[in-house]
């Protein structure tokens, strides 16, 4: 056994042993008791057995720091070991002698300031440096990057180094000595903590591969896991942000930001919310400027333009007002150039009252009989002609009915007129529609021509015209005046070629010229619907030519002009200013004196057909609700009793006869307060079974004027006991329609005085009562009639006379000068001096 062994065996029992000690090649054991002796002891041993102190917490902890400097000392480097010789030294030396402390000094405003400065100085000096660092250190990256890779291994530590250089040159090798991340995860695992190591283990989140379509998108697992990278660049919105932050900060602070101006388009109505957003100002306060003017309203309240119209002046905007009238704009703003105008006929208006001759005299200039085709030769309709003189002038004649119920339609022919012939009968003088005719005349400002009519008949007085004419303020040009009259006779046909001159040269004085090459513009004279044909209206070209094709809006009507016939009869191609024609192609019948007008496209004409039925339904609502009746008005009437309704339907052949019908009936209405005529529907053309179903339904009357009802309309009206009755003459539609009223009406209550008694004395009789003693003093008492009792001229009691007695005797009548006794019925407060006065009620019928 070599040597070596022998050591490594004593080694071995002695751990075996526990604390063993080798003396003299004998092993001593100190132990308190019989000691145990090892089990290989041989003899003459001796066993001891060493026992460490037991040391304080004190003393430990003592023991613990001395073991850790001395640790510390053990892994020092040459540098730092020298540095605390070097410290050593210079304590011993006696340099660590308390310094005298300096002298407080106290801190002023231009120290601190001062101090802040050098501050601000340091900052700056510093961030520049770090900017050139920064640089430096960028532009330097690649070179270091190429050292790091390049640099050689650390030297060889040779036997001439020192002990201290050797430690540093194996501290230098074993940090460039390349490591396995194995192990040195296993040196940072034995450092960290057990809840480090935990944290470390857990699952690191993958790199998402750098073609990642999704970009900065998540989805909802990675949220919840947080399994996403955060260092993302700043977002769009930051990034936009930034740069108005940016923006604005570049902008002078002293400048005031201005406040735009708008235009704001303002319909008759408007809510708050749709001004405020036109306006572009917060409806907060738009509603605050309301109440200051004392409006209430809330954002999605109604409020009128001139209301609108403060609020945008006061906010500082300017107002563009517009209506739905607008759609019109444009429809006739074309101006005529002087050299397109040519002459036109003149449009001649025959005025005057019934039966004086009017459409005589245009038969006699027409060469035709159209007074045969009227009802009772009275004119019925308005009629348009073109007549062509000898000479080849022409001149369109409008003949308007002369009776008082067609006072609107011949205000309406006056309107739209040149001329104005009055025809005044030779032996009636003037009369009342006579001086409505002159009245319209004037008020149209048109230039009148008398013409005197019947003069061939035995009592003509032509200077009696002439006279009354004086009263009217029309005189003629044989008084002074500037009027021209001319004496005729329609029947005759005397002195026609004289008024014939008389229209040329007025018309030659007034100028009258138009422009074919426009939009035709004109009136409508008369509108019917003919089965067959469908709406057919009588238009007057005022203005421009109107062909087949043209796209046409009058009134709340419009179409396409499908034919055009002439007052002849004939198919025309055209029409040109001055001439009437029939049109056909209206989508409805317009109403009488509308305004005619071509468009440029269908879409114009039916938007503003549209608006005008607008607004009519609107006006007839509005007119609904102001006649509607309240309580208060109720009650009005129950006190001065229900008034007397008729309920009528009305069927015409055109138009005018409808409005004139109804004109008459209204003209009724204002004459008599206690009646009403209640026009439910009007229309042209027959009478239809929906006609009788609402006369049914209203209990009204159907007025048919030339126009018949149908055999289905026919038998229900008689299953149904609705009233249908046919008219050709106005005269009879009223009178009936007044007799009907006056049927309907309640008798007319009418009070006739008798007489009068005076009290003597008052009886009082038993089973009977009192009875007055009285003297009739004027006119007579009859039994049977009503009285009043009159105490100091004031009525205290109004009844029936109960008893009449003379000498104990009744009578039925006691004359003035009489005694008599009276008694009343249900009344016995009868005195001394009271007067009895007796009355009769007498009922009468009422006549409208």
């Amino acid at each position: 056994m070599s040597d070596k062994d022998k050591e490594q065996g004593e080694e071995e029992q002695k751990k075996a042993a526990g604390k063993t000690l080798s003396l003299s090649g004998k092993t001593l054991s100190l132990k308190g008791g019989s000691p145990r002796l090892p089990r290989n002891a041989g003899p003459g041993q001796v066993a001891v057995e060493v026992r460490r102190k037991r040391l304080s917490p004190a003393d430990k902890k003592k023991e613990a720091e001395a073991q850790k400097e001395a640790g510390a000392e053990e892994h020092l480097t040459s540098s730092e070991r020298k540095a605390r010789e070097r410290a050593l030294k210079a304590a011993l030396a006696g340099d660590t002698g308390k310094k005298a402390l300096p002298k407080r000094r106290v801190m002023t405003l231009e120290d601190k300031k001062a101090e802040e400065e050098q501050k601000e100085e340091e900052l700056r000096i510093a961030r520049l440096k770090g900017e050139e660092k920064k640089k430096e250190l960028e532009s330097d990256d690649s070179d270091k990057k190429q050292d790091e890779t390049s640099q050689d291994a650390p030297e060889m530590m040779t036997p001439e180094m020192s002990p201290e250089q050797q430690i540093e040159k194996a501290r230098r090798a074993k940090a460039f000595a390349p490591s396995t991340p194995a192990a040195s995860d296993d040196d940072d695992d034995d450092k960290l903590s057990y809840r480090d190591r935990i944290k470390k283990a857990a699952a690191k989140p993958q790199k998402k591969p750098d073609d990642d379509r999704r970009g900065g998108r998540i989805t909802i697992t990675q949220a919840l896991n947080k399994d996403y990278e955060r260092d993302r660049g700043p977002s769009l919105a930051a990034q936009r942000r930034a740069r108005e932050k940016a923006r604005m900060a570049a902008q002078p602070f002293n400048e005031p930001t201005q406040k735009s101006v708008r235009e704001v388009i303002l319909p008759e109505t408007i809510t708050v919310q749709e001004l405020s957003n036109r306006m572009a100002e917060p409806g907060k306060d738009v509603i605050k400027a309301l109440m200051k003017m004392g409006v209430m309203a809330t954002g999605t309240q109604m409020i009128d333009a001139d209301t609108a119209e403060l609020i945008i002046d006061e906010f500082g905007h300017k107002v563009r007002r517009v209506t739905d009238a607008d759609v019109e704009i444009g429809l006739d703003d074309y101006e005529d150039n002087e050299g397109d105008l040519i002459s036109r006929p003149p449009v001649v208006t025959v005025m005057g009252h019934v039966d004086h001759g009017k459409t005589s005299l245009l038969d006699a200039m027409r060469q035709t009989d159209v007074v045969a085709g009227e009802a009772g030769g009275i004119t019925q309709h308005i009629g348009a002609y073109q007549v062509t003189m000898s000479s080849g002038e022409k001149i369109t004649f409008l003949d308007t009915p002369g009776h008082a119920a067609f006072t609107e339609m011949r205000a309406r022919g006056a309107d739209i007129t040149d001329i104005v012939v009055i025809i005044v009968a030779a032996n009636d003088s003037i009369m009342p529609q006579t001086i409505e005719a002159i009245n319209h005349a004037k008020a149209a400002g048109v230039p009148i021509i008398v013409a005197i009519n019947k003069i061939d008949l035995p009592d003509a007085n032509a200077n009696k015209v002439k006279q009354d004419l004086l009263q009217h303020e029309v005189v003629i040009e044989e008084m002074g005046g500037d009027v021209q009259c001319v004496e005729i006779s329609a029947k005759a046909r005397i002195n026609l070629d004289k008024l014939e001159e008389a229209i040329i040269l007025q018309a030659e004085m007034l100028e009258l010229k138009a422009n074919p090459e426009r939009a035709a513009q004109g009136f409508v004279v008369e509108s019917k619907m003919e089965k067959g044909r469908g709406s057919v209206s009588t238009v007057l070209i005022h203005k421009g030519t109107l062909r087949i094709g043209h796209v046409f809006v009058a009134g709340a009507s419009y179409g396409k002009v499908r034919a055009l016939i002439n007052d002849k009869g004939q198919h025309v191609m055209e029409a040109l200013p001055g001439q009437p024609v029939e049109v056909l192609g209206a989508n409805s019948t317009p109403s009488a004196g509308d305004i005619f007008n071509v468009t440029k496209d269908e879409y114009q004409a039916r938007e503003i057909a549209e608006y005008r039925v607008r607004r009519i339904k609107e006006a007839q609502a509005a007119a609904a609700v102001k006649n509607r009746t309240t309580m208060e008005q109720l009650l009005l009437l129950r006190e001065e009793g229900e008034k007397t309704k008729l309920p009528v339907v009305i069927r015409a052949d055109v138009h005018g006869s409808v409005e004139a019908i109804s004109s008459s009936l209204h003209k009724m209405i204002e004459e008599e307060n206690d009646i009403e005529v209640q026009i439910l529907h009007t229309g042209v053309g027959g009478i239809t079974e929906s006609d009788v179903i609402l006369a049914h339904a209203s209990g009204a009357l159907i007025i048919g004027f030339n126009v018949r009802a149908n055999a289905q309309a026919r038998d229900l009206a008689h299953r149904d006991n609705v009233e249908l009755r046919y008219y050709n003459v106005i005269y009879n539609v009223i009178d009936d329609v007044k007799a009907i009223l006056s049927g309907m009406l309640a008798p007319t209550i009418r009070e006739e005085y008798v007489g009068q008694a005076a009290i003597k004395q008052v009886f009082n009789i038993t089973k009977v009562g009192k009875v007055a003693g009285c003297e009739v003093t004027e006119g007579a008492v009859k039994r049977g009639s009503k009285v009043r009792l009159l105490r100091d001229n004031v009525v205290i009691h109004e009844g029936m006379l109960k008893t009449l007695k003379r000498f104990k005797e009744e009578v039925k009548e006691v004359k003035e000068g009489q005694e008599c006794g009276m008694a009343f019925e249900s009344y016995d407060d009868m005195k001394e001096g009271d007067v009895i006065e007796c009355f009769e009620v007498i009922e009468e019928e009422r006549i409208i």
